[in-house]
């Protein structure tokens, strides 16, 4: 019998509220006009059910997914104003130009696919080393540790892990390749990297960082990050909402600053009488999970939710 694994969506209310509270489109009035909204990382589709339940009869809703799972979940899903696209969210710009009156990405890894040994994320249980977030496609984790440098590796979780043994874990990792041959499961990696590390924050597993690095790395997240907040200053049409969920400080450091970055005025120095690029986004705010969400949902306490809007420029 299949299991079934729950997700509890992190800042439901307060995402849509954010992504919906455009004056313009009017998204819950049925005379407002055919906008077009994207919840670019479908998961196990709470965004996705909240934002139909508010949109427009003459509305449209695109998602993005890149795991068979969740494509199987989005078929459940019987709405004509609904279409999922089996892709990550990188492939936004495909979108046509100023056609989005808002985009919600939800980063990081939904709670069925932690849960869930076979996917190979979580130190916790006994799996294979995937952690592919599409499993139709890619180099599995197991098979890129089989060939790795240490040098690559060490990189790898020192940049995406912030992990200060990363040259130890690497040298492990490599040292048993050598000597027994590839690791092929997740609690087997977890004891490497547990005997490799020192010492550790209290209550965090020694391969909580190293786990989080692999993920990061094998699914390109940050590199498919920055395409996706780039595409969506494209497809945005004035007055629209970007609203980004992160989970980590290396996503919300890039999604800070490119709001920062899009919320100024640029002048370029080689001509300096020339008119400034004006800002192409306003930062609206900035959101966490209240006591009462946390409590309820431990792995909602690093949430970080920005939200901006898309100007006239």
């Amino acid at each position: 019998m299949e299991t079934s694994w729950k997700h509890s969506t992190v800042l439901l209310n307060e995402a849509v509220d954010a992504l919906l509270d455009n004056p313009a489109a009017r998204p819950d009035d049925p005379a407002a006009p055919a906008q077009t909204y994207v919840d670019a990382t479908f998961g196990r589709g709470g965004h996705t059910r909240l934002i139909l339940s508010r949109l427009a009869p003459q509305g449209h809703l695109i998602a993005f997914d890149k795991d068979p799972e969740a494509l199987a979940e989005a078929a459940s899903i019987e709405d004509s104003r609904f279409s999922i696209r089996h892709q990550g969210f990188s492939h936004l710009g495909e979108l046509p130009p100023a056609s989005v009156a808002g985009v919600l990405l939800d980063l990081g890894i939904s709670s069925p696919q932690i849960d869930n040994p076979a996917r190979g994320f979580s130190f916790r249980f006994e799996g294979p080393l995937d952690m592919r977030m599409d499993t139709t496609r890619g180099q599995s984790l197991a098979q890129w540790l089989e060939t790795a440098e240490i040098d690559k590796i060490a990189e790898v979780i020192r940049d995406y892990g912030e992990e200060r043994f990363a040259g130890s874990i690497a040298k492990a990792i490599v040292a048993r390749r050598q000597e027994r041959g590839p690791i092929s499961s997740t609690t087997e990696l977890a004891q490497l990297v547990a005997d490799a590390v020192k010492t550790r924050e209290p209550g965090q597993n020694p391969a909580t960082r190293t786990f989080q690095a692999f993920r990061i790395f094998i699914n390109a997240e940050l590199e498919e990050l920055q395409q996706a907040l780039a595409a969506s200053l494209h497809v945005l049409a004035p007055g629209g909402r970007l609203v980004v969920i992160s989970f980590h400080s290396l996503e919300d450091r890039i999604v800070k600053q490119f709001i920062a970055q899009h919320s100024r005025d640029e002048y370029d120095r080689r001509a300096p009488f020339a008119p400034p690029k004006v800002m192409r986004l306003k930062a609206l705010a900035r959101i966490k999970p209240g006591a009462a969400e946390v409590a309820a949902n431990p792995r909602a306490r690093s949430a970080v939710m920005r939200v901006a809007l898309r100007t006239e420029a």
